[in-house]
């Protein structure tokens, strides 16, 4: 069955935090719903950004597109195992992405912004 989305509407997370229901509307202004385990919606969100690039980058014709978010904080936390920290970037409305980064990445990846050329020729991979 496709359900073809015109809103969505509001969320729920379940007393447990089991699972999260997302509400929505359809096209033809019907309610419905999607439950989702915590696993299973954490998968929908790391797949998310890279179908939006894909499904851009197809519409544009334009395999260099980046679908950015503009980023607004960014905190950099010890993880529970002393060998990880746990960075996280979120943009101006809240949203966030944590990643468990072994030091000796940190380090690295400190290292390559400090020498980051800005010109806009420049681009930098790790």
């Amino acid at each position: 069955m496709t359900i073809n989305v015109k809103e969505m509407t509001t969320y729920n997370i379940s007393d447990d935090g089991e699972t999260v229901t997302l509400s929505l509307e359809d096209e033809a202004g019907k309610a419905t719903s999607l439950k989702f385990r915590i696993p299973d919606l954490g998968n929908l969100a790391i797949t998310l950004p890279s179908l939006i690039e894909a499904a851009l980058r197809r519409q544009l014709r334009d395999a260099s597109f980046r679908y950015a978010f503009p980023m607004g904080a960014w905190s950099i936390e010890q993880a529970t195992d002393p060998a990880s920290l746990i960075v996280t970037l979120r943009t101006k409305d809240g949203f966030g992405v944590s990643f468990s980064m072994p030091r000796n990445n940190a380090l690295q990846l400190a290292h390559s912004l400090s020498e980051i050329d800005v010109s806009p020729a420049a681009m930098l991979t790790h």
